[in-house]
């Protein structure tokens, strides 16, 4: 990342400054001299490099070196070299760069003796500077690499949970469609019966009708209040804790789910084998209650008037299965599919799976669907 415009336009006038102040502190009580004339150009070429610098380190560092190894005047921008490369560039290189700057002033040493100090000190003096310049550039170029970084895992923080709160709400809106399927299509399939009741039969009394009527009615009634039940229950955070919306159903509730099929007229033919009722875990109980719900359903829509034979069975530390038996009445070759034929076993197969358990439907060769499912059931 290269500094700003001011930022290079500040640090070239500040060597500019220093690169006057070396050379008139060399020159002040002498006229001039060819070696004056040296440093005049070593320094203007010295800070005509520094944008450079900012492109090119390695190269214009080395240059940089080379005037400074000619005369003192390059010794500032060449300081700044070593600094920037070390800063931009990988510690072999930026050593490399030190190692030239250190050689430029070992040179320059020779060339121009500093009064008051040996040539031993001067070269410890050399070699610390330059150690210090890369040591002060690789700390800053780690340091910007761990702030990139960190920006980096950052915006992969944030891209992550954006993603996490789009999968969320998919998951609400599976979760929201799986629900209303699963009371809406059974709730509408009963009054669908009731409705079919009263088109094929308009010879019935007035009592029967009447009530074949307020059974409808009733359903549509209840129809709306369990979606409005559902939606509010969806909505409310932590829904399936105790206590909190609209109970969930339970193994225990299946006698009353077959009893709306055979009140609307479904012979349904219910087995419970399931040994110790009260101990089915929770999750698989609602679970076995919509895959009942769902063959009910279904069997309502696809055979109508056809009996239904719904077992269920099974014991702790083994598996809680469920089977569902109708026979086919329509030929799926000639008959127009129902509408939303599939989706609720699609969506059941899902919720099975989620709960851990296996779900499979088949056409059995003796012309019935068959629905059978299992869920785990630990000891």
């Amino acid at each position: 990342m290269r500094p700003p415009v001011a930022v290079t336009v500040a640090v070239t006038l500040a060597v500019g400054a220093l690169v006057a102040l070396s050379v008139v502190g060399r020159h002040v009580d002498q006229g001039v001299t060819a070696a004056l004339i040296v440093d005049i150009v070593a320094g203007l070429v010295s800070c005509a490099l520094l944008p450079v610098l900012l492109r090119r380190p390695v190269p214009a560092a080395f240059a940089l070196a080379v005037l400074a190894a000619v005369s003192p005047a390059a010794t500032p921008p060449a300081t700044v070299a070593a600094w920037y490369t070390a800063r931009s560039r990988s510690f072999p290189v930026a050593s490399g760069v030190a190692a030239a700057g250190i050689v430029a002033h070992v040179v320059q040493g020779l060339l121009y003796p500093a009064g008051g100090l040996s040539f031993g000190w001067w070269l410890v003096l050399v070699v610390v500077a330059y150690a210090a310049l890369a040591g002060w550039g690789a700390l800053g170029r780690a340091r910007h690499g761990l702030i990139v970084s960190l920006r980096e895992r950052a915006h992969r923080a944030e891209a992550e949970q954006g993603r996490r709160i789009a999968e969320a709400r998919i998951a609400e809106r599976t979760q929201i469609a799986r629900e209303m399927h699963d009371v809406l299509a059974h709730r509408l399939s009963l009054v669908a019966t009731y409705a079919g009741a009263l088109e094929f039969r308009p010879d019935s009394s007035p009592e029967q009708l009447s009530r074949a009527a307020g059974v409808v009615r009733a359903g549509v009634h209840q129809a709306l209040g369990e979606l409005r039940e559902v939606i509010s229950l969806l909505r409310d955070e932590g829904s399936d804790e105790p206590g909190s919306g609209r109970p969930q159903p339970v193994l225990a509730d299946l006698p009353r789910l077959v009893g709306e099929s055979l009140d609307a007229g479904v012979p349904v033919r219910f087995d419970n084998r399931v040994d110790d009722p009260g101990s089915v875990p929770p999750a698989a109980g609602r679970t076995a209650y919509r895959v009942v719900q769902e063959g009910l359903t279904n069997a309502r829509k696809h055979a109508p008037g056809q009996a239904v034979a719904v077992e269920v069975g099974g014991s702790p530390g083994g598996r809680l299965v469920v089977d569902i038996r109708n026979p086919v009445s329509r030929d799926p070759a000639t008959e127009p599919a129902v509408p939303g034929s599939g989706v609720g076993l699609v969506g059941l197969t899902e919720r099975v799976r989620l709960a851990g358990g296996q779900l499979d439907h088949e056409i059995t060769p003796g012309g019935e669907f068959r629905l059978r499912a299992w869920l785990p059931w630990p000891a």
